[in-house]
């Protein structure tokens, strides 16, 4: 028994200190079942160091053996004038990512096969000369628009800042002609002119099919229920005739988002408030919104961006809710400015501000032309935008925290903790080899489409590469 006894002169062994190991991150989502938001955060700084250009396609369509609109334009010698009139003006995914939609600026409606063109991007350029299509349509008429029917997914639309008329195609049928148009009445100008109303964004409701709503170069939201007429039934007006360059509609389809050319965005809450009335009176067309954004004020709140720049009101080109987060509201003005407006807190938490082209030395003329258009990702809150002058795009971390590197009090967080992972704070620049208008991003697995100045489709998305021994 004596063995098993401890001397009393002798210490007692210190007990062993233990070991510090690193939490293995992907075991609370194993045991969760669902990205945390840091987690998902720490996950953005790896997918975007992984994007490049992998294909691109040019727009070299025939109609009847001819050169179509936008292929006769790429073919002539290229000016400022031809960029304006040739180039992507904007793009749309379906739901689930199948098709992708585009328009171009001298009037072509193409749809095409996500899963072709994205096969297609590891090919040869020069077999890229005849890409697979669902539709090509070749008009005269400039197109600035074009969307999926969010509760319809066989209908696209496309429409003009130019014309009053919306076209309604069915990608079911073989026609290529529209099945429907819907219209808004002409306004009279001072010396009695007949001038028309173009759009300049539409949206669909989730739940109705038949309802659409669009904004107009002339400061109003129309409405359409497309069982009772081909003109609008409701307009939501902002007491200017101002042009409204982008639409929203909250998730909910309760409130309607619009921007304004002049730096303004405009809030219609159509579940109560001042505006619900017209929504129970369908002839009543004066319905102010319910709250307005001066984007330059809210910015002159902002001190150190403040102390840096010559805040003044700028042109909104887009506003772009984050299907990640929903209260995040990202707009994107003509000086290439981009931020989020947090609609909870009624603030602007984040802001890129890249150097002004004349600062680079660089012509912007062709690009004065487009109202650009960028796009969120499906998921991480990583905002895609064109990049001007120069070739290219940027990923912009608008993560909703502090450890942004795009939030406004990311430098002052970091003074008091410095746990952020270097990964996570910086944004990334794409390089590519054209100009880029507009943005779409895949539904589902995040692949970017970008529309160029040329007309040409850009795939970015991680890089092929063979396995060894193939």
């Amino acid at each position: 028994m004596d063995k098993f006894l401890v001397p009393a002169e002798s210490p007692l062994r210190a007990p062993a200190k233990a070991v510090k190991r690193h939490v293995w991150k992907r075991s609370a989502v194993e045991l969760n079942g669902r990205f945390e938001r840091k987690y998902r955060h720490h996950l953005s700084g790896l997918l975007m160091p992984s994007y490049s250009q992998v294909g691109a396609f040019p727009h070299r369509y025939e109609v009847e053996g001819s050169p179509c609109a936008t292929n006769y334009l790429s073919q002539l010698e290229h000016t400022s004038f031809m960029f304006a009139r040739q180039g992507i003006s904007c793009m749309d995914f379906d739901n689930k990512g199948y098709y992708l939609a585009s328009v171009t600026k001298s009037g072509c409606l193409t749809i095409h096969d996500f899963e072709n063109l994205y096969c297609q991007s590891n090919q040869p350029r020069s077999k890229e000369v005849e890409p697979k299509h669902v539709m090509h349509r070749s008009s005269p008429d400039q197109l600035d628009v074009v969307r999926w029917n969010v509760a319809c997914q066989n209908e696209v639309v496309c429409s003009s800042l130019k014309s009053n008329v919306i076209s309604v195609f069915d990608v079911g049928c073989l026609s290529s002609e529209p099945v429907g148009m819907l219209r808004t009445r002409q306004s009279v100008s001072v010396r009695g002119s007949r001038v028309p109303r173009g759009f300049s964004d539409i949206t669909f409701t989730s739940t109705d099919a038949l309802t659409l709503i669009a904004s107009d170069t002339h400061g109003s939201i129309n409405l359409w229920d497309r069982r009772a007429s081909v003109f609008p039934y409701l307009e939501l007006t902002t007491g200017s005739h101002d042009s409204l360059n982008s639409l929203q509609l909250n998730i909910e389809n309760q409130t309607i988002f619009g921007a304004g050319k002049k730096g303004m965005i405009y809030v219609w809450d159509i579940r109560g408030g001042r505006t619900a009335g017209g929504f129970r009176n369908p002839r009543e067309v004066q319905n102010p919104p319910h709250t307005t954004f001066r984007v330059a004020a809210m910015l002159d709140e902002i001190e150190t961006l403040k102390a840096q720049s010559d805040i003044v009101a700028r042109e909104v080109h887009s506003i772009d809710l984050d299907p990640s987060c929903p209260y995040q509201l990202a707009f994107h003005l003509d000086n290439c400015w981009s931020g989020v407006l947090d609609l909870y807190n009624l603030r602007v938490t984040h802001m890129h501000c890249p150097p002004p082209s004349w600062l680079m030395g660089a012509d912007i003329s062709s690009n004065l032309f487009y109202l650009r258009k960028p796009s969120w990702l499906p998921t991480y809150s990583i905002y895609v935008v064109p990049s001007v002058p120069e070739n290219g795009i940027h990923l912009l971390d608008f993560f909703p925290d502090v450890s942004s590197p795009s939030h406004v009090d990311y430098f002052e967080d970091m003074r008091k903790s410095s746990k952020v992972s270097s990964r996570t704070r910086r944004n990334r620049y794409i390089p590519l080899s054209e100009g880029v208008t507009a943005c779409a991003a895949h539904p589902v697995n995040g692949t970017i489409i970008a529309g160029t100045e040329l007309a040409s489709l850009l795939v970015l998305s991680q890089k092929h590469e063979r396995l060894s021994g193939e």
